[in-house]
């Protein structure tokens, strides 16, 4: 037997209104197809379930007996259907923000504040990305927006803009000979790195891998790598500990530079360039909205510059 929520709405009508034209003009059907469809029911349920007469209807025996089920199945489902309107108001204001490490630096405040300026319901969720995914979770989808290094592998696929714009350190023990000969202002030159074992991102981070070793400074010359490193955390413990010095941008120093670890301005590499970032073709409401307060936070701060 197989019964449709229809069906049950349409017997539950009659039998409260004990009135097909009533329930007919509640349920906004015609008369005839209300009439129609109880016909069908009680066909499929084998009995009648009302006594009409051309004056009066009541529910029969088998109504009696099928209506307080019918009332339980439609409640049912109408708070089924109100769970998944709420799920579904809720995937529509969920944006998912994905990191490889916390952009600090004022970011994420201000961007929530523009953000629920334009949208109040929106809801930004914070996703850790390994470093193996340049991407930040943009390229499986995983993440809506993301804070991403430059440069991006596949940029074709995405859309960024750069909201910071800073010089690159070099992290080393804090009795490295290096850190303890720097010249008088505390710069060391890149030049003098070249033979230092360097940290390195897995290589299924591609160009950020390339450019986080520096390799379009080192005049052709292969880095020697002294270990991979995948979070923050790693690569603090990895230089504490002698394994090689690792290049990184100014603004996640304080990630680093702590517990027996130094860093130190270096010359001779570019700036490094943090942008937000979705996918090209990503193009709902929350996700455009994210972008454009960035475009207004890189404005206020000079950094502006987007693809």
């Amino acid at each position: 037997m197989d019964v449709h929520g229809r069906d049950l709405r349409y017997f539950t009508a009659v039998a409260e209104e004990l009135s097909f034209t009533r329930a007919a003009e509640r349920l906004f059907v015609s008369q005839p197809a209300l009439s129609k469809q109880i016909r069908m029911l009680e066909k499929q349920v084998g009995a009648e379930l009302f006594d009409r007469d051309r004056r009066t209807v009541r529910l029969t025996g088998m109504g009696e007996a099928l209506l307080p089920h019918a009332r339980t199945v439609l409640a049912a489902w109408e708070a089924a259907e109100g769970a998944l309107e709420a799920a579904k108001a809720s995937e529509r204001d969920t944006l998912t923000v994905g990191m490889s490490t916390s952009p600090g630096r004022g970011l994420l405040p201000a961007l929530r504040a523009r953000l629920t300026a334009r949208f109040p319901t929106a809801r930004p969720v914070l996703r850790q990305v390994n470093w193996a995914d340049p991407t930040a979770g943009l390229a499986d989808g995983s993440c809506d927006v993301a804070f991403v290094w430059m440069p991006l592998p596949d940029a074709e696929r995405f859309r960024w803009v750069v909201v910071a714009r800073e010089p690159r350190l070099i992290a080393l023990p804090e009795d490295h000979p290096l850190a303890v000969r720097a010249s008088g202002d505390g710069t060391a030159d890149f030049a003098d790195l070249l033979d230092e074992p360097f940290l390195s991102l897995p290589p299924d981070a591609g160009p950020m891998r390339d450019y986080w070793l520096a390799l379009d400074a080192r005049g052709g010359r292969e880095p020697r790598i002294g270990g991979v490193v995948a979070s923050a955390e790693e690569t603090h413990e990895a230089v504490a500990n002698g394994e090689g010095v690792a290049l990184l941008a100014s603004g996640n120093a304080p990630l680093i530079a702590r517990a027996n670890v130094v860093c130190l301005p270096v010359r001779g590499v570019s700036p490094s360039e943090l942008a937000v970032a979705a996918r090209r073709d990503d193009r709902r409401p929350l996700v455009r909205a994210y972008l454009d307060g960035a475009e207004e936070l890189a404005a206020g701060t000079g950094t502006r510059a987007g693809r």
